[in-house]
């Protein structure tokens, strides 16, 4: 059976963390989506950890790890993570596995994708620029790399055809972007060769098999719910499914044979890049979460928009993901806060309701918020579930009620420590 792990909220959830606190449960962890816009952070023997397309497992002896079909590749980032490693002396030929379907992510396709944002103007997404849409537009348009591709002697035709192509597409534009293609291309080039000496493998043939073994699997999501293409706020959303439908089509697992959907979701709300956040704090309390939450992004360094936790768009993950249990992270971010809110409800066109609308923009949605006492405790420092403070313990209950699944960890500190199981 597989079990998946995903972020509920816009992303930025913590998920890094947990798959390294729960990989030695597991004998596969594997990447089921996304590419290196995402930035899983690991902490751990007092050093920092950022992965941004190699699985979170990569640090435990006992685990495969297993890039799938539904991720996209950028083979100079890829490098630049592989470099990163070689320091922990990671059997890297035996512990990481790439599928052969796996999209690549070609130069081009990241100056396609500045000369899109560029031409938005006001009206950016807010991309991270790394060239996952053009890649994944490459792909539903039948004709994108593959890491496959790799095996055969004509991939650079294949390469020199595409990478035309988009050259013709960044004229189109008409925006001004500079750009050395010859350096990119070098830079790609040497990717490559690093990433030709990895084992490719047929992953959903791979994965089967492990099940017929009896092997336990993770999938490991990227991003969150709230950007899956299809269910997300778009067009402020990724460009691939980052919802629990997304594991099956990323990894080729039957969804009867899925067992536990572990959601994972902050004490507050976070959001980067642009979009619709209606519990967004300009005040005080805002700067606090944005300060003690350390909150940038792990792949960009961008700063992180904050807010009380929209519980309407939670309850809405956790049924589109069938979320079997939960896990609260940062909940010591929240320490010193006389008073906590949470959104129970919207008000939407005239009426208040409790489910996600069609659009959640401001100028339609103003949030309904249910005030709790807060608690000025010291997290970091705590071990067990029953020294957690009582109103801690009350909003942690409250959350439950209202989402009808336990919460069977919160998160207190980056640390893999500082994880306390309920």
């Amino acid at each position: 059976m597989v079990d998946l792990l995903l972020g509920l909220q816009w992303g930025d959830e913590g998920k890094g963390k947990i798959v390294d606190v729960l990989t030695k449960e597991y004998d596969i962890i594997a990447r089921f989506q996304g590419g290196p816009n995402a930035g899983h952070t690991l902490e751990f023997d007092g050093i920092k950890h950022v992965l941004h397309t190699i699985p979170s497992g990569i640090f435990h002896k006992n685990a495969i790890n297993v890039v799938g079909n539904g991720v996209v590749i950028d083979p100079v980032i890829f490098k630049k993570e592989l470099d990163n490693l070689e320091k922990f002396n990671i059997d890297i030929e035996t512990k990481l596995f790439i599928s052969r379907k796996a999209h690549l992510i070609l130069p081009t396709h990241r100056l396609l994708d500045a000369a899109s944002e560029a031409s938005k103007g006001k009206a950016k997404i807010g991309s991270t620029l790394k060239g996952i849409g053009p890649t994944y537009m490459d792909k539903t348009g039948r004709n994108g790399m593959r890491v496959g591709d790799l095996e055969f002697d004509d991939w650079k035709t294949k390469y020199r055809a595409l990478a035309d192509k988009h050259e013709a597409m960044i004229d189109f534009y008409n925006v001004e972007i500079q750009y050395n293609l010859d350096e990119l291309e070098a830079e790609f080039c040497e990717g490559v060769e690093t990433l030709k000496k990895l084992t490719f493998i047929d992953s959903e043939e791979y994965i089967f098999k492990a099940q017929a073994e009896g092997k336990k699997i993770l999938a490991e999501g990227a991003q969150g719910s709230l950007l899956d293409i299809d269910f997300g706020t778009y067009p402020f959303v990724t460009s691939s499914n980052t919802t629990a439908a997304g594991a099956c089509t990323g990894l080729g697992v039957a969804p009867n044979n899925i067992k536990n959907v572990l959601g994972i979701f902050k004490a507050y709300t976070t959001r980067v890049g642009s979009g619709p956040f209606p519990t967004e704090l300009f005040d005080e309390d805002g700067a606090t979460m944005a300060k003690v939450g350390n909150e940038f992004g792990a792949t960009t360094g961008r700063p992180r928009r904050c807010g009380w936790l929209d519980l309407v768009a939670l309850k809405y993950a956790v049924q589109i993901n069938g979320v079997t249990e939960l896990m609260m992270m940062k909940a010591d971010v929240l320490s010193g806060f006389d008073t906590i809110k949470v959104c129970t409800a919207y008000q939407y066109k005239g009426e208040e309701i409790q489910h996600l609308p069609y659009s959640i923009e401001e100028e339609y949605v103003t949030p309904v918020y249910t005030e709790m006492k807060g608690w000025s405790e010291d997290l970091t420092k705590l071990s067990k579930a029953e020294d957690l403070p009582a109103t801690l313990n009350d909003y942690i209950a409250f959350l439950e009620e209202q989402l009808n699944v336990p919460i069977k960890i919160v998160s207190v500190g980056p640390d893999r420590l500082q994880t306390i199981h309920r």
